[in-house]
């Protein structure tokens, strides 16, 4: 597969309309059961220094090995994304840094005693009631500014794509097309608006995006389990769903698979730093589309 490239330019800074750099304002910590290798882990966010950003600590492993939420952490994309350095890494990390990005948390330290990040119920629904519980504090610098999308970057695959496309503001669209019935074609469309900016916990993301949780399809789940995949997987943070329809209802929104979708890019588009100002475009896309988008979005500026 060859994706095609185009330019990224950076966007023209203002000072006066600066948007700060923000942390925690106190320690958060959650501990559960991560989807894939099943094992309970703990995880602590705590307030760094501005500037930071947003990183993985594995506590549990000699020297506490920091690892970087980028891109070029990124070392597999199997059904979740996972980033390493060296022989440490942190899996399924999208739902975690979806939830501080659409809460506007730039710098935070991530300690966790495990591999996994825990799945919880499945969406970022809890990530983001804990921000918002303890707040979010700016800090003395302001955000880098992001670049702007001047043409149109497309990654594509065997009917599936992801592109980001210029706009005059960030906006997030998917599709996602299933045999099953009860799924069937979806498409939602979400923007932000100045929310994730102005680190708000009024922000959208957080009654629109966040409660979605994961899914998976019924005639699928003994052959992952077999690859080593979805241990930690159950009907409590997982919506499944078979030819005859929701094993485990009721859904939050009648499209929550979509919504998903949306939180998973969110996600894989914060391994950025901060999210272009663009027109996110997906259908049928993957965890490995999306961080090959966001490689290309890192080549080409």
């Amino acid at each position: 597969m060859q994706p095609t490239t185009s330019k990224v330019t950076p966007s023209r800074s203002d000072t006066s309309m600066a948007i700060a750099q923000h942390t925690l304002a106190g320690e958060i910590q959650q501990s559960g059961v991560g989807l894939h290798s099943g094992e309970k882990t703990q995880v602590r966010l705590l307030p760094v220094p501005v500037g930071s950003g947003r990183y993985f600590v594995r506590v549990d492993l000699p020297a506490s090995p920091a690892i970087a939420a980028k891109v070029s952490s990124v070392n597999q994309t199997v059904l979740s994304t996972q980033l390493g350095l060296g022989k440490a890494t942190v899996r399924t990390v999208e739902h975690l840094l979806a939830a501080l990005t659409g809460m506007g948390v730039d710098n935070v330290r991530i300690e966790i005693d495990g591999a996994e990040v825990p799945l919880l119920d499945g969406s970022a629904a809890l990530w983001v009631d804990a921000i918002a519980q303890v707040g979010v504090v700016s800090q003395a610098e302001p955000r880098l500014t992001p670049p702007a999308i001047s043409e149109p970057i497309w990654v594509y695959h065997d009917g599936a794509f992801v592109a980001a496309l210029p706009a005059s503001e960030t906006r997030f669209t998917y599709g996602i097309d299933f045999e099953l019935p009860a799924i069937g074609n979806q498409w939602y469309s979400w923007s932000p608006g100045k929310a994730i900016a102005a680190a708000t916990p009024a922000s959208t993301f957080a009654t629109e995006i966040a409660p979605a949780r994961t899914f998976g399809l019924a005639h699928q789940i003994d052959f992952l389990q077999q690859q080593g995949l979805i241990k930690g997987g159950s009907l409590d943070n997982a919506l499944v769903c078979s030819q005859e329809g929701w094993i485990n209802p009721p859904l939050r929104f009648a499209n929550e698979p979509v919504r998903h979708k949306i939180l998973d890019l969110v996600g894989d588009l914060s391994l950025l730093g901060n999210l272009p100002l663009a027109h996110f475009f997906a259908y049928k896309a993957s965890h490995n589309l999306h961080i090959q988008l966001a490689q290309r979005i890192l080549d080409s500026h």
